[in-house]
């Protein structure tokens, strides 16, 4: 059972977040029904509703704050999986635009089914990152990028880099230990650069969110294509 609104009011206020009883009655019905869909599609797997409301809704919401993002900016999440961070973050910041894309079309109707039950507008694309940001409609059509994946810096960047107008950002959620540098290179030759780190805890878990700004447009030939990409990084 999720946790009630003043056990979770007082968690976010921990982290400096408030949290109105709109906000709580999605995130309960989120969470809910993440726990009943993932006895039929893996999701996630983390199912106590506890960590839930840590390691999936707060540490999801925190981009708000260290990945500084506001107002009404269009934000594609890529490999967005069960839907974050974009849909904690829909629900905090009503006023943004999401578009939730995933190479994996039973979670596209997971998320089909979960933004109807919140009433939440987004878009959905089932396909992968790769093939998806040569597309016109969604090529450097984005304020914001995001992804909170396993993949090395170098990768996540030739996949979510594309997605970004010149101006713009990714922004990449990753652990403690990312080597920044490595990826300078890859970085450079798709259009960026690191513009901001930051270091933070969620529950003793240390984070790193690694903000990196689109400066130029993306040469045509990036991202390349799966095997290339798996073959060697940037």
């Amino acid at each position: 059972m999720f946790p009630d609104y003043t056990f979770c009011r007082e968690r976010f206020k921990k982290y400096g977040l408030e949290l109105s009883e709109n906000a709580y009655e999605k995130l309960k019905i989120y969470c809910d029904f993440l726990i009943e869909y993932n006895n039929c599609v893996n999701l996630t797997a983390i199912t106590d509703p506890v960590e839930i409301l840590y390691k999936h809704f707060i540490d999801s919401i925190l981009l708000a704050e260290h990945g500084e993002i506001s107002g009404d900016i269009s934000l594609i999440d890529v490999g967005t999986g069960a839907g974050f961070p974009s849909v904690p973050l829909k629900i905090f910041l009503p006023g943004i635009k999401i578009t939730l894309l995933d190479s994996i079309n039973k979670r596209i109707e997971f998320l089909k089914k979960l933004c109807n039950k919140l009433e939440i507008e987004a878009e959905f694309i089932h396909g992968r990152a790769e093939d998806i940001s040569q597309m016109t409609e969604y090529r450097e059509k984005f304020d914001v990028s995001c992804a909170r994946a396993v993949a090395n810096l170098s990768v996540l960047s030739e996949l979510c880099i594309p997605f970004v107008s010149v101006g713009g950002r990714f922004i990449a959620m990753k652990g403690p230990s990312e080597d920044i540098s490595a990826a300078a290179s890859a970085i450079e030759k798709l259009g960026g650069i690191v513009s901001r780190e930051t270091n933070y805890s969620l529950e003793n878990e240390n984070r790193r969110i690694i903000q990196i700004k689109k400066i130029s447009h993306t040469p045509t030939k990036y991202p390349r294509n799966s095997s290339q990409i798996k073959k060697k990084s940037l």
